[in-house]
């Protein structure tokens, strides 16, 4: 039975779709079958896999709408598809039209569980699920939090990094209390890092107080390299093997199989 763990954090530029990315990678990397799901309409996971979202002919949003391929029900059968970089990888890919499918969902019965009840159909086919929540508290991100085992905190070490934390912890709470009792936090962490500011210092030390024992003890240093892979269409892994993002992200991926 796979792990699904929710990359989650909807302040916009705290690494959420680069950890997501290479997360999945790492752990692929690592011959641990993957599913990669996009759950941004911005679609940013897809193309940083080198997918073309405009050539996908089906996507998470006909998951998300119930949409039908013929008699039938788009499945993710239908859906994911193959990572041409990494054997273990699998992705379903995002698109646009995943924001007015958060719309659409608003007048739907059990319009929470949609994500859940989907997955639950091909859990079993891989070990880790790792999906890419959007930039906001929404009913997508309803969703993903309903879906999930466990929550992954990406938080940027700079300035006015724990402002909006406190709405995205009584969003999981209230998750817990009504749709999702088993959701626990994976553990929060530390991204664009850069030890030689006092900042991002006093930041982690910040984030290490709020999350008292949830804190990832791998921290994401602030890499030019792990910003160029996406406009490449790579994970870091494949961009520079050699670079400290690479070796953060494989770190991470160590720590999340050793948590079980």
């Amino acid at each position: 039975m796979g792990k699904i763990i929710a990359v989650c954090n909807q302040k916009g530029g705290v690494g959420k779709t680069t950890t997501s990315i290479n997360l999945a990678a790492s752990l692929a990397v690592a011959e641990h079958k993957t599913l990669l799901v996009d759950m941004d309409p911005q679609s940013n996971a897809t193309t940083g896999l080198g997918i073309d979202k405009t050539a996908v002919e089906y996507s998470i949003y006909e998951i998300i709408t119930n949409r039908n391929r013929g008699e039938n029900r788009v499945s993710f059968d239908d859906v994911i598809l193959p990572s041409d970089l990494i054997e273990y990888l699998h992705i379903a890919p995002s698109s646009t039209d995943l924001a007015a499918g958060e719309i659409e969902l608003v007048n739907t019965m059990a319009r929470e569980r949609r994500l859940k009840d989907a997955l639950e159909t091909i859990r079993s086919s891989y070990e880790y699920i790792i999906i890419d929540a959007p930039p906001s508290l929404g009913l997508l991100t309803i969703n993903v939090l309903t879906a999930a085992d466990s929550v992954l905190i990406p938080i940027q070490c700079e300035y006015y990094a724990l402002e909006g934390l406190a709405e995205l912890l009584n969003t999981i709470r209230l998750v817990q209390k009504n749709l999702n009792s088993k959701l626990v936090i994976e553990g929060a962490l530390l991204t664009m890092f850069d030890g030689r500011l006092n900042l991002s210092k006093q930041v982690a030390d910040d984030v290490r107080t709020c999350f008292s024992g949830k804190v990832f003890n791998t921290v994401i240093t602030r890499n030019v390299k792990l910003s160029e892979a996406p406009s490449f269409g790579k994970p870091i892994i494949l961009y520079d093997i050699m670079s400290s993002g690479s070796e953060n992200y494989l770190n991470l991926a160590k720590e999340i199989m050793n948590n079980g």
